[in-house]
C-alpha cells in the first residue's frame, strides 16, 4: 500500500502523466493547484481572437502564466470530407504505408554498405502493399456502416480571456490598444479582432 495519504498518491499519479504540448501539470506543494482568484478580460466568438489577444499581451511583458483561455458551451463537430469506399481505403493505407516503408527503409539503409537504394525501394514497395490490404479489410470489417471519410473536432461557442484578479485592469488596458489598433488596420490588411475587452462584438 502507498503511504503518504491521498495527496501523495495524487502528486505520484500526476507525475506519471504523458507529457503534452504544454508539459506535465506542475502540483504545488500542498499537493492541490491553487490558481488564485482570476477576472475575465476578453471574450471571442473565434479561438483564433482569443490566441491573438493572448500572444499580445505576452508580446507587451504581460504575466501571461497568470492567464488562460476558457471555452464555453463546447460542442463535437464532425466535418464529413466525402465518400469512402474499398478501393479509396485502399489507397489511404498505400500512402500510409508508403511513408512507414521510407522511414524504415533509410533506417535500415544507413547500416546497409552497398545498393542501400534498393533497400530503400524494397522498404517502400513491402510497406505499401500491406497498408493497402490493411486498408482494404479495415474498411471491409465496417459492413458498409461508414462509408465515408470525416474529420472531427471539439469546438465552443465562446472563447474567454481570464487573467489574475491583480493584473485584470493591466490586461484591458493592452487589450484596449489591440483593438485599437485593430480598427486602424486597412480593409485589405489582416483584419481585427471578433470580440474586445469584457464583451463580444
Amino acid at each position: 500500500m502507498p503511504s503518504g495519504g491521498p495527496m501523495s498518491t495524487f502528486a505520484n499519479l500526476a507525475n506519471r502523466l504523458p507529457s503534452g504540448p504544454g508539459g506535465v501539470p506542475s502540483i504545488p506543494a500542498n499537493g492541490l493547484p491553487n490558481p488564485g482568484p482570476t477576472a475575465q478580460v476578453a471574450s471571442f466568438d473565434d479561438y483564433p481572437s482569443a490566441q491573438r489577444s493572448v500572444d499580445f499581451l505576452s508580446d507587451n511583458g504581460f504575466p501571461v502564466q497568470q492567464s488562460s483561455i476558457v471555452g464555453t458551451d463546447l460542442r463535437l463537430v464532425e466535418n464529413v470530407l466525402g465518400r469512402l469506399t474499398t478501393g479509396r481505403a485502399a489507397l489511404a493505407g498505400a500512402a500510409s504505408g508508403a511513408w512507414f516503408g521510407v522511414l524504415i527503409g533509410l533506417l535500415v539503409g544507413i547500416f546497409t554498405v552497398s545498393s542501400w537504394w534498393q533497400v530503400l525501394v524494397a522498404a517502400i514497395v513491402i510497406a505499401t502493399a500491406w497498408g493497402a490490404i490493411f486498408g482494404a479489410i479495415a474498411h471491409a470489417a465496417t459492413g458498409g456502416r461508414r462509408d465515408f471519410s470525416s474529420r472531427t473536432s471539439l469546438l465552443a461557442s465562446h472563447y474567454a480571456v481570464n487573467v489574475d484578479a491583480a493584473h485584470a485592469e493591466q490586461a484591458r488596458q493592452l487589450l484596449t490598444r489591440l483593438n485599437w489598433q485593430a480598427t486602424m488596420t486597412p480593409p485589405d490588411g489582416d483584419g481585427g479582432l471578433t470580440g474586445g475587452p469584457d464583451g463580444r462584438a
